[in-house]
């Protein structure tokens, strides 16, 4: 029906007649002539409707926002000082030779150019949505991201195979989404939290180089970056070594934001150890844009009489400090708003110094109430060790170790955005390597996989797991960009025996270890090849390169923070006869009934 797309007919095209379909983006009538900006996925085109022909001018009297449309027309350039260099076709307009309305449309919701909408509004009418520019650009911009991974997977030897959707439910991490079987009541699919099990399945089966751009299902509270459905680029391969996988990574993420963006990373990323992101940084996730720094000074204060900072110190926890450099401006209202701010990550409060007189390691020199509790050693080592300066400020945490991290890990980002701690880079990509293989949960008293139990430790680290698994480190590693992590993996176990050391380290027992990963402790007996692999998020990564404020505005149909769909109505209440199908009752209207039967 259409020889061009609207955004791609520019001034080569002068002369020449063109039919383009789309919809009336705005309609102007400007003393008998009538200008269409018609919109379709590649941008705007200005038709011009002039009244020398009645019958196509009349039409487009009665056109109106939405309206479906076919225009043909001669390309002709606009007048002098009326182009738009903000539009592809901006030098060029369209002298209308014939309009026909393909289909009308009623006052849409909203102005698709319409500023301040609430999320609510946009997502309850998502097609209309998806018709703004800015969603088309989001859109086209994962489309080219997705084609970007797969050409470079395919030219490396991948091959993209499915795995299924409905599985078994194993512990993962998060809640599993259930299924219930019609076919075998009372039992339950669920859907995959990612590929993992099947993947190193593959790997044993000989397809030694597998990728999949897939959905995961994931049962848990929502946020910017996390929907309860969500794309992961898959990727498995096999014999290759922990620094050889994340290599070939590097280079596909690379040549993927060159695509996608004519962006050059830098090469090679940085590589971190766990343990040094933690102590710097206070995450494993970091924003490297971001210049501030996080010092250790435990020791110095273990024996100051302020209990806030001995504490900690002496019983496991962490004192950390936070400089910035000519912080002392701050406010009291501004040091009161961040000490609310690392509240919300379990800080019960933000001790600070203002550094007066860096050569002055008394009240005379330091402004706070702390000082006079913190004896001349332990001031002299804060101030060496964060190299602060007259006119900065430090702040502290102190408090268990993860809430200390999580606490000055945010605010570090905070302030650093803030106030302008950064370096100006755009990009600053990070490999964070050599993971605690566990980590203890005090709730359940007992240790549990950091990544997920698959995850092989480092060599030499074999006899950790039971003796000290605190010490033991994992061949894992995740790939953080601008304070978001883009996806993470490891070298997984391919022994059998190993893969049952971890599981008795973790304290599943062996019935347990059957019933729910036997098919897979089966297959390592069977000749399985050193493998690994890793996932990257999808949603998040086309995020990130578009600007978008959550990963909602990059995903066609997305769910809200409660975990609804607002165009479908989903999810909703289903029949009595399909649950009955399914061997089913819902417990509140059992209750309901007893308590009706009572009365």
């Amino acid at each position: 029906m259409r020889t061009h797309y609207c955004g791609e007919v520019n001034a080569s095209h002068v002369d020449q007649i063109v039919t383009l379909c789309g919809w009336n983006h705005r309609r102007r009538d400007h003393g008998g002539v009538i200008f269409i900006d018609l919109r379709d996925r590649e941008g705007l085109a200005q038709v011009v409707c002039d009244p020398d022909r009645p019958e196509m001018f009349r039409i487009a009297e009665d056109v109106r926002n939405e309206f479906v449309l076919k225009v043909t027309g001669k390309v002709r350039r606009r007048p002098p000082g009326t182009e738009n260099p903000n539009l592809a076709s901006g030098e060029i307009e369209i002298l209308c030779h014939e309009l026909e309305v393909l289909n009308p449309a009623v006052t849409p919701p909203f102005q698709l150019d319409e500023e301040n909408l609430s999320e609510n509004v946009r997502l309850t009418h998502r097609v209309i949505d998806l018709r703004r520019p800015q969603m088309q650009k989001n859109l086209m911009l994962r489309y080219k991201v997705a084609m970007a991974f797969r050409r470079f997977l395919d030219e490396k030897g991948f091959i993209d195979i499915e795995t299924p959707m409905l599985t078994k439910s194993t512990p993962e991490g998060a809640r599993d989404y259930l299924v219930p079987s019609r076919v075998h009541p009372g039992q339950f699919f669920a859907l995959p939290q990612s590929p993992q099990l099947f993947k190193q399945l593959l790997m044993v089966a000989g397809f030694d180089r597998y990728y999949q751009i897939t959905k995961c299902f994931r049962d848990e509270d929502l946020r910017a970056d996390r929907q309860p459905e969500f794309t992961q680029v898959d990727i498995e391969t096999s014999f290759l070594t922990e620094e050889q996988i994340t290599g070939l990574m590097e280079e596909m993420i690379r040549s993927v934001f060159k695509t996608a963006l004519a962006v050059d990373l830098p090469n090679p990323f940085p590589r971190i150890s766990y343990a040094e992101a933690m102590g710097r940084y206070g995450s494993d996730k970091p924003d490297l844009r971001v210049t501030l720094e996080l010092t250790e000074v435990t020791d110095a204060v273990a024996d100051v009489a302020f209990k806030v900072f001995s504490g900690p110190a002496t019983s496991g926890g962490r004192v950390a400090a936070l400089r910035v450099p000519g912080g002392a401006s701050l406010t009291r209202g501004e040091i009161d708003g961040y000490t609310e701010f690392v509240k919300i990550y379990g800080a019960r409060g933000l001790a600070y110094i203002k550094v007066n007189d860096a050569t002055k390691l008394n009240e005379d020199g330091l402004q706070s109430p702390i000082v006079k509790n913190l004896h001349a050693a332990a001031l002299k080592a804060i101030i060496e060790r964060t190299g602060a300066q007259s006119g900065d400020l430090i702040f502290f945490g102190a408090d268990k170790t993860k809430i200390v991290n999580d606490a000055l890990g945010a605010l570090r980002t905070k302030l650093g955005h803030e106030k302008g701690y950064v370096d100006g880079s755009a990009w600053r990509p990070l490999w964070v390597v050599d993971f605690p293989m566990f980590e203890y949960d005090e709730e359940n008293q007992r240790w549990s996989a950091c990544h997920h139990p698959f995850t092989s430790p480092k060599d030499g680290h074999e006899t950790l797991m039971t003796s000290d698994p605190g010490a033991c480190l994992a061949k894992a590693y995740d790939l953080a960009l601008n304070g978001w992590e883009m996806g993470g993996g490891s070298v997984r176990i391919h022994s059998a025996s190993v893969q049952e050391r971890v599981f008795q380290a973790l304290g599943i027992g062996p019935e347990e270890q059957q019933a729910k990963f036997g098919f897979l402790l089966d297959a390592l007996k069977y000749g399985a090849p050193p493998h690994g692999g890793l996932a990257f998020g999808l949603d998040r990564i086309v995020t990130m390169m578009a600007g978008a404020e959550s990963i909602r505005d990059v995903i066609a149909f997305p769910k809200t923070q409660r975990a609804q769909c607002l165009l479908t109505d989903a999810p909703s209440d289903v029949d009595e006869k399909q649950l009955r199908e399914l061997h089913i009752r819902l417990r509140q209207k059992v209750e309901t009934q007893v308590e009706v039967g009572k009365s």
